[in-house]
């Protein structure tokens, strides 16, 4: 049985971790809140700019976009998010885990038609493993989300795919359900695929007046709405980061509790044998004495 001590040493680190886990938890919980904030600044942005799209699209039948040209898959491109640090739960494994079956599927590819576009440190590091190409590195996305940045992937992206340098764009991200749900997505983004969804969108199609014509109108929008989709994901993936920290330091902190009880029940019955054994030494002694 451990020493006094021992228990009492134990005791003082676990409540020491505990501190930090509880910390981390409030840095990761305010962190989250901030990167809710901006997936709602966006949102209406990006829902408004697809809804413009979905109802020009149904009015023009005979539209066709070189962003929609689908091709005999030669050249794939994975544009992969992940975090910069651990203490995430699953959220990083899952990540790369996903990469590894996406990969595998494609391996028939050949090793050099299929590039990596990693952001975040634990992504990149798994990438590295890979036989894959990587594009890059892009750890400080992760960490500072930022439109310019990844405007600059995604034009990259949108241009290699114009010049058929790739035939296909995949991304892997989590989605946010809620702070406790990250739900992985695996979503082509090139090329990209039009859908119409409601019955309302025929009924406000002509709601817009155009100028020069739809044609150009289209043209110009489908880069933006490229962009804005690809800054969405980066978004999803962030808040999804911290909010599997949260739920992991909250855990975290839960267990840390619970083993500060056991050690303290574990301390108090090594102390009442410590007594009990000193008390048996002493009776003994006087019992000798006495004998004598």
């Amino acid at each position: 049985m451990a020493s006094l001590k021992e228990v009492k040493t134990r005791i003082v680190s676990v409540k020491s971790t505990k501190k930090i886990t509880a910390a981390m938890k409030m840095v990761s919980s305010a962190k989250l809140k901030k990167a809710q904030n901006a997936i709602e600044n966006i949102a209406p942005y990006q829902d408004r700019l697809n809804r413009i799209l979905n109802n020009f699209l149904a009015t023009e039948t005979d539209f066709h976009s070189a962003y929609a040209e689908v091709r005999p898959l030669k050249r794939l491109a994975i544009v992969v998010f992940s975090s910069n640090s651990s203490l995430c739960g699953a959220f990083n494994s899952n990540v790369i885990k996903k990469l590894n079956e996406v990969y595998h599927e494609n391996k028939k590819l050949g090793a050099k038609n299929i590039v990596i576009f990693p952001i975040g440190k634990k992504v990149c590091e798994a990438s590295k493993k890979l036989k894959a190409t990587i594009s890059g590195e892009y750890n400080q996305l992760a960490d500072k989300p930022n439109f310019d940045g990844m405007t600059e992937i995604a034009n990259s992206l949108m241009n290699s795919f114009l010049k058929k340098e790739f035939d296909r764009v995949i991304v892997i991200y989590h989605h946010l359900k809620s702070t406790a749900v990250q739900q992985l997505f695996v979503e082509d983004f090139l090329p990209i695929r039009f859908e119409q969804k409601g019955t309302d969108t025929k009924s406000t199609s002509g709601d817009y007046i155009v100028e020069p014509n739809k044609m150009e109108v289209l043209q110009a929008l489908l880069p933006k709405a490229l962009r804005t989709k690809l800054y969405a994901c980066l978004l999803d993936s962030n808040a999804s980061e911290y909010g599997a920290r949260t739920v992991a330091m909250q855990i975290a902190t839960d267990n840390a509790e619970d083993l500060i009880k056991e050690l303290t029940v574990l301390y108090n019955k090594t102390r009442q044998q410590t007594i009990t054994s000193e008390l048996l030494d002493i009776v003994g002694g006087i019992a000798a004495l006495q004998a004598k």
